[in-house]
């Protein structure tokens, strides 16, 4: 099986040695995304909110370009510098996703790049 990569600048270009995402058969490996505003490639806000709304368009974004949308996504991995946001992430997440929810982790980091609060990756099954 080959695998084919996803880009689209509706989303952060890639800032190091990896893609947006990375197709292989079905399945999309979408790399993580912090809160940076595609077409400036600066950091959204201090505000986390604002953060947490940027991530997930980018996430969106990625998804489309890879032929799919947030709900076509099975695990999602939310990396947080401050856990007293989990309920922030909740809401703003049940915007961007319909039930069956994908499978989820939420983590405490130490440090994310760009001093992000928040970044997420996840992994898109997409219909045959």
């Amino acid at each position: 099986m080959s695998k084919s990569i996803i880009h689209t600048d509706k989303a952060p270009a890639a800032i190091g040695t990896y893609s947006q995402a990375a197709k292989a058969g079905t399945t999309v490996y979408l790399s993580g995304q912090i809160p940076l505003v595609p077409e400036t490639m600066e950091m959204v806000s201090d505000v986390f909110a604002e953060q947490a709304v940027q991530v997930f368009e980018n996430i969106k974004a990625v998804c489309e370009a890879a032929g799919g949308s947030t709900d076509h996504l099975v695990k999602v991995n939310i990396f947080l510098t401050d856990l007293s946001h989990f309920a922030t992430v909740n809401e703003i997440m049940s915007q961007y996703f319909s039930q069956p929810y994908p499978a989820r982790a939420a983590v405490q980091v130490a440090a994310l790049p760009k001093g992000a609060q928040i970044e997420i990756d996840g992994v898109m099954e997409l219909p045959e």
